[in-house]
């Protein structure tokens, strides 16, 4: 038995959903414990791609339970969107359960974010203006709706018949909009009250008897370790913890329940929104990088910055998550480059710096050392053991491996479940697992 947090460990969009619907096979439960529609992650199985922004990958496998955890935040009208396209696409969600704590995102919130964002001008920091930091700021000032708040029409009501007017004065007279009809919303809302009744479930109660009951659970997370709200680049972040340890608080356990961490991390480091990115390609190689990654966010189709990748970042992701091992996706984009630079250090005015900043001015000033690798200019899209692998695109894993100092489990080669090698299963493996000069894992 053991219980897996899944972790991105950049800037999110690592390709996290691919991992964990892959890592899902072997899991009974799947919980999702922070984020909301901002996040979204894109699986393939066969000919069939989905694109989930809230429910687990994990609900594509008919036995495993997935559970949207309390530290998460749901549009309702996105999340029965998803039911519905599951619903289209064959997929059963008798398996989904929704946490009754979990905060509720309103029309005001998605209001406000975009207002807000606009009103920055060009101190924008990259929201999707899809209301997520406005959820969670009323849930820090105690004035949420939560999902138990819909399943009760009355108190509802009460609720919201305070709330609205109050988020209309600061509609119209900060930003100068149009008021939210109360009546209106309230119906509404409780039309998506109806629909995800039964779903709706103590979470951390579920999960705890799982636990008990010895069945692996995996824990995801949404977004990145460098968008952590705590530790990441302050102030252009999430509003929540998308770090490992971010996982017992949205899920509702303590942390002697996590077993294990995995952190999934690009062969290149992409970064979509605002804020400093020390190793950003801009323009020849890393239009090459976006174009073959189909870099463009799963939730607002913007386009990914791209750049090579960042081992200081990933020696950090390492230390913040107290990460076991680690899956490298999109290895195959490189196949076409004649060599590929990483990212070793940092020069911060003059001097030689390996560890992350905290201050985002200070980041802002990192200048990238590079060592170049040579590439391997063949696919390596069919390849499903190391043994397949170049000796260039060996070299480069055990490269990164020996940098962040963890081992690699998952190479990813393409979108497909099947394009991946598993050097090591994350959850019913050994504790760890090292890749030598020859590319052959050895357990130690």
């Amino acid at each position: 038995m053991a219980n897996v947090v899944v972790i991105g460990a950049q800037w999110g969009d690592e390709g996290k959903g691919k991992i964990t619907d892959l890592l899902s096979k072997s899991a009974d439960v799947v919980v999702r414990y922070q984020g909301g529609v901002n996040a979204g992650h894109t699986v393939v199985v066969k000919d069939r791609t989905f694109k989930l922004h809230l429910i687990p990958s994990g609900i594509l496998y008919p036995e495993t339970e997935c559970i949207i955890g309390s530290g998460t935040v749901i549009d309702p009208q996105v999340l029965i969107g998803e039911l519905d396209q599951l619903e289209t696409l064959g997929v059963s969600a008798n398996n989904l359960f929704i946490s009754q704590t979990a905060h509720v995102t309103m029309p005001y919130h998605r209001m406000l974010d975009n207002a807000s964002e606009e009103r920055r001008g060009t101190h924008k920091i990259g929201t999707t203006k899809r209301g997520i930091g406005p959820t969670y700021s009323d849930k820090s000032e105690r004035m949420g709706i939560r999902i138990l708040d819909l399943m009760e029409a009355d108190g509802l009501r009460e609720l919201l018949e305070w709330t609205i007017p109050y988020k209309n004065e600061i509609l119209q007279k900060f930003y100068g909009l149009d008021p939210l009809d109360p009546h209106a919303v309230i119906e509404e809302y409780l039309g998506y009250a109806d629909r995800l009744r039964p779903h709706v479930v103590d979470s951390s109660l579920k999960i705890y008897d799982a636990i008990q009951k010895r069945r692996n659970i995996l824990f995801e997370g949404a977004q990145g370790t460098l968008l952590d709200l705590d530790h990441g680049t302050y102030p252009y972040v999430t509003s929540s913890n998308p770090i490992a340890g971010g996982a017992c608080v949205g899920a509702g356990v303590g942390p002697t329940a996590i077993d294990r961490v995995i952190g999934v991390a690009k062969a290149y480091t992409t970064r979509v929104g605002e804020g400093p990115f020390p190793t950003e390609i801009c323009g020849g190689i890393g239009e090459v990088l976006c174009d073959r990654g189909a870099e463009f966010g799963t939730t607002t189709g913007r386009q990914r910055r791209c750049g090579w990748f960042d081992a200081v970042i990933g020696r950090y992701a390492v230390r913040i998550n107290g990460m076991d091992c680690l899956a490298i996706t999109k290895l195959d984009v490189l196949d076409e480059l004649e060599e590929i630079k990483v990212c070793v250090a940092y020069e911060i005015d003059g001097t030689r710096c390996h560890d992350f900043p905290s201050s985002a001015r200070q980041f802002a000033r990192c200048q990238p050392i590079y060592e170049t690798l040579p590439g391997w200019k063949q696919s390596t899209e069919d390849c499903r053991t190391l043994e397949d692998l170049p000796p260039q695109a060996l070299n480069y894993l055990k490269f990164l491996a020996e940098l962040m100092d963890v081992p690699i489990a998952l190479v990813s080669l393409g979108a497909s479940r099947d394009q991946t090698i598993i050097v090591e299963d994350p959850i019913h493996g050994p504790k760890r697992a090292l890749l030598d000069a020859n590319g052959t894992p050895v357990q130690v």
